[in-house]
């Protein structure tokens, strides 16, 4: 008898759990965010449930990703990994470290990123776990994007795919296609930089009827951000605008500071330094405010090519020095070889032939770190606006190449190839 009553007790202290949790989660789809997070923390410092606490930690996560609140997510991270432990159960394990990864991608620590979704995939799991590993394959690929490893990205973009396909998991497919958007605009093929963000958002309107208008705000963002590259500036400023609309709504301050940024670079793109300047300044605030440091780097890259169109070049290297210190800290190697293409355009104009020589040999030594060439005729890849492709082990050529000269192999790995890859 008292063993059932203990059991009774338990199972209501679950169900109290749940509605509470439920309650908090009404109350953060409603953007109520601040009596959401109450109703979630009180629930965590009383429960005693595992399962329950593990839930509402993933809640939390979720909250203060959304809020920008990056180490808050690391931690409430840590703790939902000793709450699986407890509980000895493997799938649990993997949604923790999964959620760790995530916290330190935000983070821009992205090595430890990698090393946290390689713990993922090794993990020994149920079904449950297997569906999580297309959102591992997505942050990996994320992490490797932003150490500017370009084939290992391209790798897991693809893996990731190919498990929304088989998962029939579309709200993974969208992410995938925004990510792969912002793939294609580092390396400056527009027409796929266009193309996968406006999959995205097609997949919001076939299938997004009940999904957080995050998707919705991700996708048009990602659309702005081709459209500004393809001068296509109404466009971009339209995209921009709804993005940000929608990211204000729902206090999603690091959508609000990429969108802050993206319409400072239209005013640049306009030679408007007058509007674009305390843009780039207001998302500087909340790019620190979070610690997104590539995010950083980018302003400071932007305020230095305003400052060059202001012929105020002294304040320009002083601007991409801090761009290039930031990069380095986190190992973005295409951020560090933008820098030096743009301080080559500047000692070329300031006629500082010792400083331009420097420039030009870092210069050709990130080129040839990046592997940022074709493998078929040898010119460089990303330096503009050309369309590409990969093939099925992920090296990629320009797409004029394989069309004029065809291919049964890579020419790189010399692994067969009989079509093209997808993306």
């Amino acid at each position: 008898m008292v063993i059932f009553m203990k059991d009774f007790v338990a199972e209501m202290g679950q169900d109290q759990t749940k509605q509470q949790i439920e309650k908090g989660l009404k109350l953060y789809q409603s953007n109520d965010t601040e009596k959401a997070l109450y109703v979630w923390m009180k629930v965590l410092r009383k429960t005693s449930d595992p399962g329950g606490k593990f839930r509402v930690l993933g809640c939390l996560i979720t909250a203060h990703s959304e809020m920008g609140k990056y180490k808050e997510m690391l931690q409430y991270s840590l703790a939902q990994i000793n709450t699986a432990r407890e509980m000895e159960d493997p799938d649990y394990l993997t949604e923790g470290y999964l959620n760790l990864a995530r916290s330190n991608e935000k983070l821009c620590e992205f090595q430890k990123t990698v090393s946290y979704c390689e713990t993922c995939l090794n993990m020994q799991g149920t079904t449950v776990s297997l569906q999580l590993n297309g959102q591992v394959c997505l942050s990996m690929g994320n992490a490797y994007l932003g150490l500017s490893v370009f084939q290992k990205a391209l790798v897991s973009y693809e893996k990731a795919l190919r498990y929304a396909h088989n998962n029939d998991d579309k709200m993974l497919e969208c992410r995938v296609c925004c990510s792969l958007g912002n793939f294609y605009i580092q390396l400056k093929d527009y027409e796929k930089a266009l193309f996968f963000p406006c999959k995205a958002a097609e997949l919001v309107n076939d299938y997004g009827k009940g999904w957080s208008l995050k998707y919705r705000a991700m996708s048009q963002y990602h659309m702005s951000v081709a459209y500004r590259k393809l001068m296509r500036l109404a466009d971009a400023m339209e995209c921009c605008e709804e993005s940000m609309k929608i990211a204000l709504q729902h206090g999603d301050r690091p959508l609000q500071a990429l969108c802050l940024l993206n319409f400072a670079d239209i005013h640049r793109c306009q030679k408007d330094a007058d509007k674009a300047f305390p843009r780039y300044e207001s998302s500087m605030c909340i790019m620190s405010e979070i610690g997104n440091r590539l995010g950083q780097a980018s302003i400071y890259v932007g305020v230095g090519k305003c400052w060059i169109l202001q012929k105020e070049y002294d304040k320009a290297l002083d601007s991409l020095q801090r761009a290039h210190d930031l990069a380095e800290a986190i190992g973005n190697k295409l951020c560090i070889l933008k820098v030096h293409s743009l301080c080559e355009g500047i000692y070329r104009c300031k006629e500082q032939q010792e400083e331009l020589r420097e420039q030009v040999v870092k210069f050709l030594q990130c080129v040839e770190e990046l592997e940022l060439y074709c493998g078929m005729c040898g010119e460089s890849i990303g330096e503009r606006n050309q369309q590409l492709q990969a093939l099925p082990c992920s090296h990629i050529f320009h797409l004029k190449c394989l069309q004029t000269n065809g291919t049964k192999g890579c020419p790189k790995c010399h692994r067969s190839s009989v079509k093209l890859g997808f993306v």
